[in-house]
Formats: C-alpha cells, sequence, structure tokens
C-alpha cells in the first residue's frame, strides 16, 4: 500500500485529445477474488479538483455497468490527510472489496506559437457597368496564440481488500493539443474514465 499512498504532483491540463493508447502492466492475477462488486475509486494528485474530476467519472462508468463505486473524494475534504489509515478507514467503512487507484506516471508539455486563424468581411455593391461590381474586403487578425501539447501518462492498478495486494494494472497514455487561452473542458477526465472502466470490464474485474 506504500505505492497506493504515494503523492504525484500534476497539472490541470484539459484539451482536445487525440485518443487514449493503453498497455497492461499487470495482467490480471491467477490469485485475484475478481470480479468485484464494491470500488473504492482513489485517484492521487496534487490537485483535490483534479483527483475529484476523475473519480467522479469513473464512479459515473462503473454504476453504469451495474457495479457499487464510491470516490474517495465524496468521502474527505481539502483538509483530510491523505494517508494509509484514511483509505483503510474508507474501505472499511463502505465494505469495498475493492481499490482502484489512479496516478500520473509522466507528463511532457511542449508549447509553440500559432497563428490565429483570421477572419473577413466583404461588402459588394453594383457599378454602373453591367456584371462588374466593387468589392471591400475587410480583415482582421489577431495575435499569435500559444498551443500547449501535452503527453500524459496514467497508471491503473486494483488492490484486492481480500489478498491485500495488487492484482492488475495497465497504463494509459494521452496526447492533448489545447489553445492556452481555451483550458477548461474536463471532456478528458470522461475520456479516460472510460477507457480505465472498458479495460476492467474487458478483463473480468467487474461483477455483472
Amino acid at each position: 500500500m506504500t505505492k497506493v499512498l504515494s503523492l504525484l504532483s500534476t497539472l490541470l491540463i484539459l484539451g482536445a485529445c487525440s485518443g487514449v493508447q493503453v498497455k497492461r502492466i499487470q495482467p490480471l492475477a491467477e490469485t485475484a477474488d475478481a470480479p468485484y462488486k464494491n470500488v473504492l475509486v482513489v485517484s492521487l494528485f496534487d490537485s483535490f479538483d483534479v483527483r475529484r474530476y476523475l473519480e467522479k467519472e469513473i464512479v459515473r462508468e462503473l454504476e453504469g455497468r451495474g457495479v457499487r463505486a464510491v470516490a474517495s473524494t465524496s468521502l474527505m475534504d481539502t483538509k483530510t490527510p491523505v494517508t494509509r489509515e484514511t483509505f483503510l478507514a474508507m474501505l472499511d467503512a463502505e465494505g469495498s472489496d475493492a481499490l482502484l487507484l489512479t496516478q500520473l506516471v509522466d507528463l511532457n508539455t511542449e508549447a509553440k506559437l500559432k497563428d490565429a486563424r483570421p477572419k473577413s468581411t466583404y461588402n459588394v455593391w453594383p457599378t454602373y457597368y453591367y456584371n462588374v461590381y466593387n468589392v471591400q474586403l475587410t480583415e482582421y487578425v489577431a495575435p499569435k496564440t500559444m498551443e500547449l501539447n501535452h503527453t500524459i501518462v496514467l497508471a491503473s492498478q486494483v488492490y484486492s481488500v481480500g489478498t491485500k495486494e495488487p492484482v492488475w494494472g495497465i497504463e494509459s497514455n494521452t496526447k492533448l493539443s489545447v489553445d492556452f487561452n481555451h483550458r477548461g473542458d474536463t471532456s478528458i477526465m470522461a475520456t479516460e474514465a472510460k477507457s480505465i472502466v472498458n479495460y476492467l470490464s474487458r478483463d473480468g474485474l467487474l461483477a455483472q
């Protein structure tokens, strides 16, 4: 559980997602007591809001498949200590049979200036000559914007409450492009959550 409780720093970087690539880092253990029907969902990031967003989306996906799921952030606030004892108490209180942990593994960001798309207006009016028109073009060019390209790697692991051991794990690699002036889209959280839960279901960890 030591790795479960390690805190990793991250940024709330949200934007246009080009897809999630997933690889298994630990196949379902032969000793696993899966499938699970009552899961405590934990995400570990420096930002409480990032944790809450992702946990909420994962819980939504799990409940959509008939699995009882509880977000750890729904049982705590920003002042609650993020310790082994805190999560063990949650597992006991909720009667959970598994813990799903997601945390940041790697983050790379590249920034580049990008020309803004110009906007144009046209005014057209006839002349005294047949089929000849006057055309006035006005073009508005905005200042250059900064485009941020991110590569994020998240690790998700399932811990069995019964065996107290990690029984399954994946890594997801996501590439994002976002305009520096237009941040705040949380759709990436839903995309990540759907991908994680799809693999949980595909590998037989969820009770049907």
